[in-house]
């Protein structure tokens, strides 16, 4: 193969070369990414806009959204523009963006996760002290630190992935996904990066397993809760989380760690909407439709005359 030391662009997967089915492909992910934008979006103005959702566990929740809303953006925009205008093509410079922005926006949502599950701890295990641990200052400072977290991330795997030389710019995935690019690698610098994948996959088990003994606690304390309508308000506000966290941890090590080699284009494909799709997508209604609080705040917003008291 020829030398790709530094293409100008990559060659990315198309779904299909019918024109049709293009055409079906853009609808269904704008479909898709409408779905998940304006989901998010209507978290972040309820907790934005009602006062009674300032506390910290909505203070996350919309930082999450606001992630989830970034993570969307990545590559779902650019997969829909290749469909419409019949390409393949995207630029170095954008597939470089691509790959740090994913991490980026991964790294910072898993942080925020982390953080929303030690919330829940000090808020069911500490009550008493709930206010005077997750004080302001504390959750603006754990809220921070979850983004630089993901522009560190971001930093190490983009930094990582583009340091190798390539044989080929045909990347066999409709974004710039990092196992995919390091199977265009010609020389053995791509052993870094897959090294910080690995790093990364036992980081993000050993932090799993932080969040399961704490919601083993919590459910403990839960148990102790004298009064069923308390129970079910404690679990109401953990499951979701638990259930996000586990979705997330999976299907991300899936498809990092699994043998590249062994898996067609299509599961290729699949797996990568799982892990980096689904997630902004289900959020939204995962904490959202299910949550009395949020629904009452979006009807109390859906009111115009509330804004003309403000």
């Amino acid at each position: 193969m020829s030398n790709f030391t530094f293409p100008s662009e990559f060659l990315l997967l198309e779904f299909s070369d019918i024109r049709e089915l293009q055409i079906l492909h853009f609808f269904v992910f704008l479909a898709i990414y409408l779905t998940a934008v304006t989901g998010n979006l209507l978290i972040i103005i309820a907790v934005a806009f009602d006062h009674h959702l300032h506390t910290p566990m909505y203070f996350f929740l919309m930082n999450l959204a606001l992630q989830d809303l970034g993570l969307v953006s990545v590559m779902v925009p650019k997969a829909m523009a290749n469909s419409l205008l019949d390409t393949r093509s995207i630029s170095y410079l954008a597939c470089v963006a691509q790959v740090y922005f994913l991490f980026f926006f991964e790294g910072s949502d898993f942080a925020i996760l982390i953080i929303m599950a030690h919330d829940r701890f000090v808020a069911i295990c500490n009550p008493l002290q709930y206010e005077t641990i997750m004080h302001r200052g504390a959750c603006i400072q754990m809220a921070a630190s979850a983004w630089i977290a993901g522009i560190l991330y971001g930093l190490l795997n983009s930094g990582g992935t583009f340091a190798i030389t390539f044989c080929s710019n045909m990347i066999n995935q409709f974004f710039c996904e990092t196992p995919q690019i390091l199977k265009l690698s010609c020389s053995d610098m791509y052993l870094v990066e897959v090294g910080i994948i690995i790093f990364s996959a036992f980081l993000v088990l050993g932090c799993f397993v932080f969040i399961i003994v704490s919601y083993i606690q919590i459910f403990s304390a839960v148990l102790r809760i004298p009064s069923v309508h308390g129970q079910k308000k404690a679990l109401s506000t953990c499951l979701p989380h638990l259930t996000v966290v586990s979705f997330l941890v999976f299907s991300s090590i899936f498809s990092y760690v699994r043998p590249q080699s062994s898996t067609s284009s299509d599961q290729n494909v699949l797996f990568a909407i799982i892990y980096a799709v689904l997630p902004p997508l289900l959020n939204p209604f995962i904490y959202g439709i299910r949550n009395k609080e949020i629904k009452a705040a979006l009807l109390k917003l859906s009111d115009w005359g509330y804004f003309s008291t403000k």
